[in-house]
């Protein structure tokens, strides 16, 4: 039933409504994301390098600067599915899945500045110093279908206790067994309790150590990552060659052993994109949300630029080490491994053992700091329900303060199970949650495509 029920969310209709409104907004802005690149690059990355950078501006308790958020949204797309997941798509889509998967985050990325846009645009301060932000708010106050909203918020927080927290612990407990044979229920105590730790620090400790372990886990795979290409750069050229070829032709350039065909390679290729970058959900918008001294059009061009990180960049890393160490398609048809193994296995075959180790503390670094930030946002999204649900019920506003303390108490226990626990089952429900939350938010997007700007206009 849960397997069916997934099938029907996250088929056909999703994936043409995710890309649908990501080219309405491509088109809209010109290609900004290929015509302007330069400008968003020279707004996000490139300001890193510049001596003028406002890193001392005053911000408030509840809130994060423009660069705070931009890491901590990237510290919840860029997790697991950088590594397992494209190691997934390659072994069900073969070479050509890539391919899709630059497309989709190619249109993605306007999607990703279009819903970030729209949440800075209408968002509010609340009288505690928190934002009222993110889909919750530009679905309340800009499309003003308030019970859309509420509905978007329970299933991002029902989300959040899943995908954000579940699925990424127990990835980290099962590289820690699988590495180190540390026992699932001394990792679910360690990471529960480091996971609680950090998110009871607030908003200000969740934006310091994401700012901290994203750059750090980036750089470390990154190295290694172009490692093993220059050792097997003489298959660089076939492997990119096939990618293409794969993407229109997969089984001639497969030579007929993978099978594989192009409704795969396209079907993998855009689920694996939108499950790494996540732009079409919403999450981004709401992880943007608490940015300070920023405008809509400055945080719009953070989003594009971590869709592209995520996606293009180390996506296509981790791809490329897998082609180069497997020989193609002929050899993931003729791999026993998948997941998260194959790829430990190919960092491995080149640098042996220390491969292996570069790829579980990739994945424990990237996992933890999915956790923390999906917290991050599920906190968010909660004052978002319960500043809705104050609306019709206003005494719910005094108990505020105990239900964010059950939502942490709830938040830790499913990091735990998570460690202790086999996930086939939630696995599939978060999708399912991941993808219904995308239905109200590509409404928002397409009624107000038409508010939605692609200049500075000074700040909302």
């Amino acid at each position: 039933m849960i397997h069916r029920l997934h099938g029907l969310v996250w088929g056909p209709c999703l994936l043409f409504l995710m890309l649908g409104i990501g080219i309405c907004l491509t088109l809209r802005s010109g290609f900004f994301q290929i015509r302007g690149f330069s400008r968003w690059w020279k707004a996000t990355a490139g300001s890193l390098f510049r001596e003028n950078e406002k890193n001392t501006e005053r911000i408030s308790e509840n809130s994060m600067g423009r660069i705070q958020a931009a890491c901590t949204a990237l510290a919840a797309t860029v997790g697991t599915g950088n590594i397992a997941g494209v190691a997934t798509a390659l072994t069900a889509g073969g070479p050509g899945a890539i391919f899709w998967m630059w497309v989709s985050a190619l249109i993605g990325m306007m999607t990703a500045y279009g819903e970030t846009w729209l949440g800075i645009r209408y968002r509010k301060k609340r009288k505690d110093g928190r934002w009222f932000s993110g889909p919750c708010a530009y679905l309340a106050e800009g499309l003003h279908a308030p019970r859309l909203a509420l509905v978007y918020g329970l299933l991002c927080l029902m989300a959040s206790l899943g995908m954000g927290s579940m699925v990424q612990s127990n990835a980290i407990s099962q590289t820690l067994r699988f590495s180190l044979g540390l026992p699932v229920l001394v990792s679910g105590i360690l990471i529960t309790l480091l996971a609680v730790g950090t998110a009871a620090g607030g908003v200000r400790r969740i934006a310091r150590i994401a700012g901290q372990l994203i750059p750090f886990g980036a750089a470390v795979y990154t190295l290694f990552s172009l490692a093993v290409l220059w050792i097997s750069r003489e298959r660089l050229p076939l492997v990119l060659g096939e990618i293409v070829r794969c993407a229109f032709c997969p089984k001639a350039a497969a030579g007929g052993v993978g099978g594989y065909g192009i409704l795969q390679a396209f079907r993998y290729g855009i689920a694996r994109g939108v499950f790494s970058n996540e732009a079409g959900l919403g999450t981004l918008a709401g992880l943007h949300g608490a940015a300070e001294n920023t405008t809509a059009h400055e945080q719009g061009m953070w989003a594009m630029f971590e869709v592209f990180f995520d996606t293009i960049f180390i996506c296509t890393l981790t791809a490329l080490v897998i082609l180069c160490c497997t020989g193609g398609a002929a050899g993931l048809a003729g791999s026993p491994y998948d997941g998260a193994s194959l790829a430990g296995w190919c960092f491995r075959s080149i640098l042996g053992k220390w491969g292996e180790y570069l790829v579980s503390g990739s994945m424990i670094l990237f996992a933890f700091a999915t956790i923390i930030a999906w917290y991050f946002l599920g906190r968010q999204t909660l004052g978002a329900v319960l500043n809705l649900a104050g609306r019709k019920f206003p005494g719910l506003r005094r108990f505020e303060e105990r239900i964010e303390k059950i939502y942490l108490f709830l938040y830790g226990y499913a990091v735990f199970l998570g460690c202790v626990c086999s996930l086939t089952a939630v696995w599939e429900l978060s999708d399912i949650w991941n993808g219904l939350m995308a239905f109200p938010n590509i409404l928002a997007l397409f009624l107000l495509r038409g508010k939605i700007q692609f200049i500075d206009e000074g700040k909302p």
